[in-house]
């Protein structure tokens, strides 16, 4: 299905089921196509799932306006409005996790009953306080630093019926990076942590252990920024962890939407 945005972009993005509302987003450079095993799970136990492709990746139109977080999360905003959504919850992997962040900084949690970010650190850029960032990005070497490939993103291959999806539609709909590095760089200067302190609904951080991109011990520091935040660890998973390890992350998704932050260090 499509969607227009307000600055005429058009998103594409599918709605199926009934029941409470749950709307996915991807990654920089992601496909909708990776949450397969979510869909259909969910599908399964009664929710309505919404997946979305994000401006400039897979089947949404690939623009070069626009490219900025700040967006991206107008853009999730509108499409809720447009389908009326309420006492949604927002999941999101990687820079999807960003873009709710600036989705509740902008908008607020009014229609919003629970958000779940798989492995984002809120803050991308090392700090001597803030040793958590992506890798070694830094405010010195940024700039360039994200002009390189950012590297292996998992830890154990995707499920393969999700990965024969994805790689379709990259084959399909090819993610530009050199297009979408204005957008990656701004996702790189942002930091969330004071939204995450300012929570008033209950909120999942799920981290890969493996992850080749952050220190998983960040969702420690997370933690004590807000009551309303609880961290999983699932072993052995990188920075996709919904689709390396489907089976316990559906499980854990399940468990937070059924009773908030409770019984999760049983499926971790």
């Amino acid at each position: 299905m499509k969607f227009v945005t307000t600055d005429r972009v058009q998103l594409d993005y599918t709605s199926e089921g009934s029941g409470q509302p749950v709307l996915f987003l991807t990654g920089f450079g992601g496909a909708k196509e990776i949450w397969q095993h979510q869909r259909r799970f969910l599908l399964d136990h009664h929710y309505r799932v919404i997946l979305l492709d994000l401006r400039n990746q897979g089947h949404s139109q690939h623009v070069s306006w626009g490219l900025r977080i700040s967006r991206l999360a107008a853009d999730v905003h509108e499409l809720c409005d447009f389908l009326k959504l309420k006492q949604l919850v927002l999941v999101g992997n990687s820079m999807g996790g960003s873009v709710i962040w600036s989705y509740l900084s902008l908008f607020g949690s009014q229609d919003v009953a629970q958000i779940l970010v798989v492995d984002q650190s809120p803050k991308m850029l090392n700090e001597p306080d803030w040793p958590y960032g992506f890798k070694d990005l830094n405010w010195e070497n940024v700039a360039t630093r994200l002009k390189s490939p950012l590297g292996h993103a998992t830890f154990k291959h995707i499920d393969d019926d999700t990965f024969q999806l994805v790689t379709k539609v990259h084959q399909s709909y090819p993610f530009d990076e050199a297009l979408n590095y204005p957008l990656l760089l701004n996702h790189a200067v942002q930091d969330w942590r004071d939204v995450i302190g300012k929570l008033t609904i209950p909120m999942l951080l799920v981290l890969g252990q493996q992850s080749p991109y952050f220190d998983y011990h960040f969702g420690d520091r997370v933690k004590k920024m807000s009551r309303f935040v609880e961290v999983a660890l699932v072993s052995q998973s990188g920075h996709i962890v919904m689709a390396e390890q489907s089976c316990q992350f559906n499980q854990l998704l399940l468990a937070f939407l059924e009773n908030g932050d409770k019984n999760l260090a049983s499926f971790a």
